[in-house]
């Protein structure tokens, strides 16, 4: 599982000085975004190829509150791989509380000018990251 930190920030609070609930999906992007850089492929190469990647679902379960200032930290995990679709789980762990604040999934499809493209032809250095980090050890992990 590839990890994510970051600090809750005084303007994502609602008015009880709660993270808004909408920026759990924010943080769930950040992480991914960072994710696929460490992989070796980021969203800068894939869109340079003209490619992108946009969401077609996402799940979220809050299990406890964020406060400002909290540091916390996201989990990321391929939970399934075709060369057309990924789906990807989310822990969101606040650090400073020692707590499970959320847990989620987001699932992407791959466009070319508007049309589902398969990445083993579109992109296949990513195409094989993605296929070798769903046969490695590290993905069975936890």
């Amino acid at each position: 599982m590839f990890h994510y930190t970051r600090k809750a920030q005084y303007h994502e609070t609602d008015q009880m000085g709660v993270i808004h609930h909408a920026n759990y999906i924010k943080w769930m992007e950040e992480a991914r975004v960072a994710f696929l850089d460490a992989l070796g492929f980021g969203y800068v190469d894939i869109e340079r190829e003209g490619v992108v990647s946009p969401v077609v679902g996402i799940s979220i379960d809050y299990r406890r509150p964020t406060m400002f200032s909290d540091e916390v930290e996201i989990g990321v995990r391929i939970l399934k791989y075709s060369t057309r679709m990924l789906e990807i789980g989310y822990e969101i762990r606040n650090l400073t509380r020692g707590t499970l604040a959320a847990e989620g999934i987001s699932k992407h499809c791959y466009l070319r000018d508007g049309a589902v493209v398969s990445l083993r032809t579109a992109l296949p250095k990513l195409d094989a990251l993605l296929s070798a980090y769903m046969e490695s050890d590290e993905n069975r992990s936890e």
